[in-house]
């Protein structure tokens, strides 16, 4: 199994309190990298002028020089989430220069990307120009997002990506 602690910056760790169970300390990690950093630092954006319906057409560049790995998963259709169909899952991508994550479209799976190291130009289908994503910044990805990554830039990008993927795996790809 990999050791987790590897991605766990210290600004990510949770007080010292009484031991939790090892999903209360995932899903704590989760939360506090994935979702709680939007209030730090949001990715950059597409600009008003340049946002557009499907003005980035779809690109079929291949996977490439990238390693997706779950890092955990939860089923959260118990309580307290009670969200029938889907598991909570926190990967990690390493993305090598000029690595690419395919197109993929987010209709049906809502996530959150934090980019801990590096940085990532992200090819939006509503965005006319590309939008570039820098170490400590994040970005959600919502159901109007289908995109593809490059890493542009001279050294490796690492991302966290937490998502709310069906439990059928339909949308399983990225």
């Amino acid at each position: 199994m990999e050791d987790k602690r590897s991605i766990d910056p210290a600004w990510c760790r949770a007080p010292k309190r009484k031991p939790l169970t090892m999903t209360y300390k995932l899903v704590a990690l989760a939360l506090a990298c994935g979702l709680a950093m939007p209030g730090l630092a949001v990715a950059g954006e597409c600009p008003a002028a340049q946002r557009g319906t499907d003005v980035t057409p779809m690109n079929d560049t291949p996977a490439s020089d990238v390693t997706d790995t779950v890092l955990t998963s939860l089923d959260v259709s118990q309580a307290p989430a009670m969200i029938d169909g889907r598991l909570f899952r926190l990967r990690r991508l390493v993305i090598e220069p000029n690595g690419v994550v395919p197109w993929h479209s987010h209709a049906n799976r809502p996530a959150i990307i934090y980019v801990l190291q590096g940085s990532v130009t992200e090819y939006q289908s509503n965005c006319r120009v590309p939008i570039v994503h820098n170490a400590g910044e994040s970005t959600p990805e919502l159901a109007e997002t289908s995109h593809w990554w490059r890493n542009t830039g001279s050294t490796t990008a690492i991302l966290l990506s937490a998502d709310l993927l069906p439990v059928d795996g339909h949308d399983e790809m990225h």
